[in-house]
């Protein structure tokens, strides 16, 4: 499917990778980089605008609404082959599923976006674990060999846009295959285990890291951590700095060899305790920055001046307010984005009950704000 963008790519004389690069080194740039998050998937459904133009979802979005661009490589670094994926049960208006993680959970027979209630893990004891481990986990399984030379030819060095590099998840993806409860309980009663799904995590995302690195020259890092809700992290944070801290550092140590120093991690909730052990590690950017949990990005920014980067961080709910919330929030953060080291975009994905007209004089007042060279 071919897509047309509704409006036009912001005026530029840079590269997008040229802007993306020294926007988070706090460089000269020609205007912000314009990016957003993204949207629920009701929004493809109700949402004239994507209706009536048929963009199905997040990545047609991106081109429809002609944003900049950022790619991405990576390697497989979660279990293979996933859990077979099916309908357990059907009760009224829920139904009971296995997904690929393992996982029994509850979910709406109409489809409506919401977060799953979850049942039951495959994985409780160590014995589940090794069963598991050496089952979907092996570092020799053929689907983590790399096609190094399609990255390459995919990604020209003289490319005009930022490439990213992912490197997992060491905790969250361990939350998904346990549930929260039963990392909870995990962690106390089989710490070992929970050690032991963290250094399998750090050797897959090493595993990958080492194929790509010294022949594809990447530009970012990329990881995905839902490890915080709206009252903090949903581990104790000894317990990050002592298992979850190493491991980065190993990943950033990698990274840094190879000039790679932006690394940004997508985690929700509130991220601030968090944060030493973050930036300790080398990662240095946060994403999407909720901020009805970690506080407006200003703060964060203050506290840790060059040494944290931002992307994100505009509260989603002013969208909801009209166009008067919508601005003075926008201008909020004009400080930020001169300072450098900050790409403002919605600190999650958009809702659907945010009016589509109300969204659309978000993106123009962002452009008119920080788009014009």
């Amino acid at each position: 499917m071919s897509i047309r963008p509704c409006r036009p790519k912001w005026k530029g004389t840079m590269t997008d990778r040229q802007r993306f690069h020294n926007q988070m080194h706090f460089k000269p740039v020609d205007r912000c980089f314009n990016r957003e998050f993204g949207y629920w998937n009701e929004n493809f459904q109700k949402w004239p605008i994507f209706v009536e133009n048929g963009i199905r979802n997040n990545s047609e979005a991106d081109l429809f609404l002609n944003f900049d661009l950022m790619g991405g490589v990576g390697g497989h670094h979660w279990m293979n082959p996933p859990f077979e994926h099916k309908v357990v049960e059907v009760r009224g208006d829920k139904k009971i599923i296995q997904n690929g993680d393992g996982l029994l959970a509850e979910i709406p027979v109409d489809g409506h976006d919401t977060i799953p209630h979850y049942l039951q893990s495959s994985i409780v004891t160590p014995e589940d674990w090794k069963r598991c481990k050496a089952e979907r986990f092996r570092r020799d399984d053929p689907a983590r060999r790399i096609d190094v030379e399609k990255l390459k030819r995919d990604h020209t060095r003289d490319r005009s846009y930022p490439l990213a590099v992912g490197c997992g998840s060491m905790i969250g993806k361990v939350r998904d295959m346990l549930t929260f409860e039963g990392l909870a309980y995990a962690l106390y009663d089989y710490p070992n285990m929970v050690e032991d799904m963290v250094e399998t995590c750090c050797q897959l995302v090493e595993d990958s890291l080492d194929q790509i690195l010294p022949h594809v020259d990447v530009d970012v890092a990329s990881g995905w951590e839902d490890i915080c809700f709206k009252n903090g992290p949903i581990i104790s944070v000894p317990f990050f700095e002592k298992v979850v801290v190493p491991r980065y550092q190993r990943i950033g140590d990698k990274l840094h060899r190879h000039g790679v120093d932006v690394w940004f991690i997508d985690c929700d909730g509130d991220i601030r305790p968090l944060l030493p052990g973050f930036l300790e590690a080398g990662v240095n950017c946060m994403f999407p920055f909720e901020v009805n949990s970690s506080g407006h990005p200003a703060a964060a920014l203050q506290q840790y001046g060059k040494d944290l980067l931002i992307m994100g961080g505009f509260d989603k709910l002013e969208l909801k307010k009209g166009r008067k919330a919508i601005r003075a929030y926008m201008e909020s953060l004009v400080p930020l984005v001169d300072r450098g080291g900050f790409i403002p975009f919605c600190d999650h994905r958009c809702p659907p009950d945010v009016s589509p007209d109300d969204y659309l004089y978000y993106l123009d007042l962002k452009e008119k704000m920080f788009g014009i060279p």
